[in-house]
């Protein structure tokens, strides 16, 4: 779906000014619009394509935490196993696989190292696992948000011994792989941007190495295009259900903790940060390691989202997750909503679902209820005052269905039928609906 003329003039706009301001070698951004790549806006030398890869550090953990969620959806792992479940023997076994995710383990920020885990070469899981102490528990789970690298070094070592396959391997065989992800890298492969420390004085480049982070790769080692980590963004926007169930990746945007408890603009969820914005809430992730900074910030109601990148370890003034969020924002602000054709249904439902259609009453309330044959899901939507969203609910066996949505999604929906099989009431969790408005039945 193409932009608006003057929204991509004002996101070119941004970005030129943005790259001068924050003095970083080249900046790039690219808009997701349903599904697809719509716009890519970049500055500086040499001028960067959407096929150029760039470090994108820790949105590496928006993926580390969907291989768990998928391992937790085939029944092998459970959100709230103690780490000694799966790596037994640990100082720190008795935090849970969810509070790692969501960072409300209270462990440290960093592993043990004898240099910044970032610049230098990582070790193995065995030395990972031989650094951990009782006091890398810096609070107690729950206590406080405290963001841990650690504990997403600790949580691949968890998928490496449930699986008996490294982190990269299963990476690339379930998530890369199947989303066509192939410009995204445990290493740089041409073309890459060369990444570096901008000197504060005089403005020269110090290049920085691309390390290789061992154990730690899962809270930060990939390597991405443009291209890929907009795909990425889009299936966090609509998921493909063979990957990664939608409902799966809603709950991973279910707050875990808030990171700000006294103005509520920003927390955790299940590998994915969360970012109120007005009253948009965006999820996705920021990135950094030494010579890169990335974001990446999806509006799932819209499946819009932005990715940026830069070629240097931060903005002299601004920051990237900034710059992300505006370009998000001006976005949404300028463009229309994208709108789905509607289509004629390919015929009437079956008679047990057209018999429930049309007008319901519950306490002199006004619903109504009818069919989406796409989705084969019953809608109920309350009549005035107008703009309500439906429920909806998926049958789960003849006369019972399940809530999918709003304040009844997990509530049965029961159909209660007169002696002749005609269909007298819809029950929803106790709240009776009838056909006669004056009818409490």
């Amino acid at each position: 779906m193409a932009l608006l003329l003057d929204t991509t003039r004002r996101l070119d706009t941004l970005v030129a000014e943005t790259q001068a301001t924050a003095a970083v070698p080249t900046l790039v951004a690219g808009v997701v619009r349903d599904g697809v790549l719509a716009h890519v806006t970049s500055a500086g030398e040499p001028p960067p394509d959407p096929g150029t890869q760039y470090r994108i550090g820790s949105i590496t953990k928006t993926m580390t935490a969907a291989l768990v969620l998928r391992l937790r959806d085939e029944g092998r792992l459970a959100l709230d196993d103690p780490l000694d479940r799966h790596l037994p023997g640990t100082p720190v076994g008795t935090v849970t696989l969810r509070q790692l995710l969501g960072h409300a383990s209270g462990l440290q920020r960093e592993p043990e190292s004898d240099g910044w885990w970032e610049r230098t070469e990582g070790a193995d899981l065995a030395a990972l696992l031989a650094g951990l102490t009782p006091a890398k528990l810096a609070h107690p789970p729950y206590r406080v948000f405290h963001y841990s690298n650690l504990a997403y070094g600790l949580l691949g070592g968890v998928l490496e011994r449930l699986t008996g396959q490294s982190w990269w391997d299963l990476l690339r065989e379930r998530l890369l792989g199947p989303l066509g992800l192939t410009r995204t890298s445990y290493q740089a492969e041409a073309p890459y941007a060369l990444g570096y420390v901008v000197h504060p004085w005089h403005g020269t480049l110090r290049e920085e190495p691309r390390t290789d982070t061992g154990a730690m790769a899962p809270a930060g080692q990939l390597w991405a295009s443009t291209a890929d980590l907009a795909r990425w963004a889009a299936f966090l926007a609509d998921p493909d259900p063979a990957l990664l169930a939608p409902e799966t990746v809603t709950e991973m945007c279910a707050p875990v903790v808030m990171n700000d408890l006294d103005s509520w603009t920003s927390g955790h969820g299940l590998g994915l940060e969360l970012y109120r914005s007005g009253e948009r809430v965006y999820i996705g992730h920021g990135g950094s390691m030494p010579g890169y900074v990335a974001g990446m910030m999806v509006h799932r109601p819209s499946r819009t989202a932005v990715v940026t990148f830069a070629n240097a370890y931060g903005f002299r003034s601004g920051s990237i997750g900034a710059l992300t969020r505006q370009l998000l924002t001006e976005v949404l602000d300028r463009e229309p909503n994208p709108v789905r054709a509607w289509r004629p249904a390919d015929g009437p439902p079956e008679p047990a679902v057209a018999e429930l259609t049309g007008r319901w009453w519950f306490m002199a309330r006004e619903f109504e209820a009818s069919w989406d044959g796409e989705a084969e899901e019953l809608l109920l939507t309350l009549l005035r005052p107008a703009g309500a969203a439906p429920w909806r609910f998926a049958r789960v066996e003849p006369d019972r269905w399940r809530g999918r949505s709003g304040m009844n999604d997990g509530e049965i929906l029961a159909v209660r039928r007169n002696p002749d099989g005609s269909v007298r009431a819809l029950d929803i969790a106790t709240f009776v609906f009838t056909r006669d408005p004056d009818r409490l039945d």
